[in-house]
């Protein structure tokens, strides 16, 4: 994992089963995805309380969370019912990413998690920045977090300064397709939403 680079298109299981694709989970946003120790971690849900806030943030500014532990189907439910968390939890009991990224937490042999990681990505799946976790104040702030998705949003949103000249230029000629949501329908943006799991 390097900044830059495309983070793998996992498919796993979320919290209700269903097989998910990151790709699909992203859409055409950026997106954080937290590899997590777990809901036995307190650390984990420590920094997973401070997302429950973020996220109703990250809803109204059309970036994606996904949160991926070893954890099983049962106890991935649990993590999430206990935070009242509502972006997608995703199982990874097989351990696949951890073994694909080699980020196997060596030091705990009794829960053989993932060394926690949180990445923002920018949409596409790029890796714009990467946290290591595995000391709790190595994992982002929500400040953080929140400075990154202003620096990912000002990269891939064509109207994000509305004053240039050229935007208004645009507008006034009719051209709308550099302004949300991009020749789309806003029907059609909350449908894909919906699909998504977004909301």
């Amino acid at each position: 994992m390097i900044p830059g680079a495309v983070f793998p298109d996992y498919e796993l299981s979320d919290q209700t089963g269903r097989h998910r694709k990151l790709s699909e989970l992203q859409g055409p946003d950026p997106m954080v995805v937290v590899l997590s120790r777990g809901g036995f971690c307190p650390k984990d849900r420590r920094q997973m309380e401070g997302l429950v806030q973020l996220h109703r943030e990250m809803e109204v500014g059309y970036c994606r969370l996904v949160t991926i532990s070893t954890d099983n189907l049962i106890e991935t439910n649990e993590f999430r019912t206990a935070l009242s968390a509502h972006w997608p939890f995703l199982s990874d009991p097989a351990r696949k990413i951890q073994k694909d990224l080699d980020i196997a937490e060596y030091t705990d042999p009794q829960h053989n998690p993932m060394i926690p990681h949180t990445i923002v990505l920018e949409p596409g799946l790029i890796v714009f920045k990467i946290y290591s976790g595995y000391w709790f104040f190595g994992r982002p702030t929500m400040e953080e977090l929140r400075h990154d998705l202003r620096s990912v949003l000002q990269k891939c949103r064509p109207d994000w300064d509305l004053t240039a000249p050229e935007l208004r230029s645009a507008w006034e000629r009719g051209d709308k397709s550099r302004f949300f949501p991009y020749g789309k329908t806003y029907a059609q943006v909350f449908a894909a939403e919906s699909e998504r799991g977004a909301f």
